[in-house]
């Protein structure tokens, strides 16, 4: 651990229990206690990382303080600059990933439209409304499509396994300085909540917009233009109000559609881009009561006022396929998600305060491309189309108006499907009946995995298996089934230069940070060019 011109450690752990006062004055207090120094030759100090610790059923904060100069001055990086002629640069998709591309871009000084088939936040929210109380799919704007992606409408989690520190910091950091709560800087896993989140995306869009960035909204990908020597020049849209299309030239096209713009993969193999099957992984959620979940990671201490909801991740391989816990929502909501009509898909959330009396989480299995081919599944779309089957089914069994299949755990393990189900957050309606007989129907055998998994987690987490637990269906879009391949060091598709393929639906994330932090990367790319 190297030393601050103080002689003092640049940071030091600091073990609290649950009663014990995280006020900066006792912090401080502690720090001089701990170094044995006089609490007036410690500097100004501040938390720089905050974590819980349940393990052996003693629930403890660990708390990283260090001299609060160490914090930025310059907090949120380099600044925007005034960008050049904002049709330089093609972006599709207004998520996390062509956002930040963009934020990138304006800091070179590169001008850049971004074009989103979905709404902005404040519309986009009645579309919401739409699939939750009337079960309609506006295809357009949903829990997919719309600013900000996907991730805009559930949970905000920020956490990734990307090992690029400096990247995260500083999508974390532009995140709270657009408005996020500063606890992100310092929360070992930090969110923001799905009611704080678009706020923050909002005020990202129009800082780029003082800029000169432009923002094009209802206007869905048709086409990439190419020009004499094939390389991308431009897109073709659709504005999706009218009907009528458009043809806007670029000098590059950042493709960052997310992993749900399934005629966008249709359209680039029509192009004949070299598309690659890639693995993902497909389910149920699962969804406890949270004050459960509570006593089963805090024990006795459960239900104190200074722990937030419980959260989990657990994971285990059967036959040979991982099954594993998925976008985990503490006191969450569990989400029509679907894009199209006669589907069901389902995905989790949470607002900041994480409030909710259930705790969901998807619960999924692996899938590779060879277990697509041995269930009959053909092509390099093979596992958009396994994927639909399974929405399809999920449909059906629900009875329509998306109201989703679900079946209680404990019958579920029996082998038997539900009679009838508990309280649950999903607002259309769960439907009782099998679901083991929904996830096989599609061709892989998805339900003895997932028992066979439940057995396990059990042992982790005693209760974890229970009645009041119950399987909801079907779990689908946890990443895209597609790769777009590009090159490693330019970042261009290969085969079409000039199109650069980003985040999540390209194959190439997974997560609002590591969807952000691919965009910005992509930005670099086109800087250097």
């Amino acid at each position: 651990m190297s030393a601050t011109r103080t002689g003092l450690p640049d940071e030091l752990t600091l073990d609290l229990g649950l009663d014990d006062s995280q006020e900066p004055a006792e912090l401080r207090r502690r720090v001089a206690r701990t170094l044995d120094r006089p609490e007036g030759s410690l500097p100004e100090l501040t938390v720089l990382k905050r974590s819980i610790d349940a393990r052996r059923g003693r629930v403890r904060f660990h708390l990283v303080v260090g001299p609060a100069q160490r914090l930025p001055a310059n907090l949120g990086g380099a600044p925007l600059r005034e960008v050049d002629c904002a049709e330089r640069v093609a972006i599709v998709g207004d998520g996390p990933a062509g956002l930040f591309c963009a934020y990138e871009l304006a800091r070179h000084g590169i001008g850049a439209t971004v074009y989103d088939r979905g709404r902005p936040v404040q519309p986009r929210r009645r579309d919401l409304r739409g699939l939750q109380q009337e079960g309609v799919v506006d295809a357009d704007s949903n829990y997919c499509f719309g600013e900000g992606g996907a991730g805009t409408y559930s949970d905000g989690k920020l956490y990734t396994r990307s090992h690029k520190r400096g990247d995260v910091r500083d999508v974390i950091e532009l995140l709270a300085v657009h408005g996020a709560p500063d606890a992100i800087l310092t929360d070992a896993r930090p969110h923001i909540g799905s009611n704080r989140l678009p706020r923050v995306i909002t005020a990202i869009r129009e800082h780029l917009e003082q800029v000169g960035t432009r923002f094009v909204f209802g206007a869905r990908l048709t086409g990439v233009l190419r020009d004499a020597s094939g390389a991308a020049a431009g897109v073709r849209v659709v504005d999706v109000e009218s009907g009528q299309a458009r043809e806007h030239g670029a000098e590059a096209v950042v493709l960052a559609t997310g992993h749900s713009a399934r005629d966008v993969y249709v359209m680039l193999a029509e192009m004949g881009v070299g598309l690659e099957a890639k693995g993902f992984a497909a389910g149920v959620r699962i969804e406890h009561p949270q004050p459960l979940i509570d006593a089963i990671q805090y024990g006795p201490s459960a239900g104190h006022p200074a722990l937030p909801a419980a959260a989990y991740r657990l994971a285990h391989t059967e036959a040979g396929r991982g099954v594993f816990s998925f976008c985990m929502c503490p006191g969450g909501f569990i989400v029509p998600a679907a894009t199209e009509p006669g589907e069901v898909v389902v995905n989790g959330m949470s607002l900041s305060r994480r409030d909710s009396p259930f705790a969901n989480s998807g619960l999924v299995v692996a899938i590779e491309p060879e277990d697509l081919a041995v269930a009959g599944y053909r092509g390099v779309l093979s596992g958009v189309d396994y994927q639909r089957r399974l929405e399809q089914l999920a449909f059906e069994a629900g009875g329509g108006a998306l109201k989703a299949p679900a079946t209680n755990v404990t019958d579920f393990l029996r082998g038997k499907p539900s009679s009838s189900i508990g309280p649950s957050s999903y607002q259309p309606g769960l439907t009782p009946t099998d679901i083991a007989s929904v996830l096989d129907a599609a061709g892989i055998a998805l339900s003895p995995r997932i028992a066979a998994a439940l057995g396990h987690f059990d042992r982790k987490m005693r209760g974890y298996v229970t009645s009041e637990a119950v399987l909801v269906g079907v779990e689908t879009r946890t990443s895209s089934p597609v790769r777009v391949p590009r090159d490693r060091e330019t970042l261009q598709c290969t085969g079409l230069p000039g199109l650069y393929p980003c985040g999540e639906g390209a194959g190439y994330a997974g997560g609002i940070i590591s969807a952000a932090m691919d965009g910005m990367a992509v930005a670099r790319a086109l800087a250097r060019r």
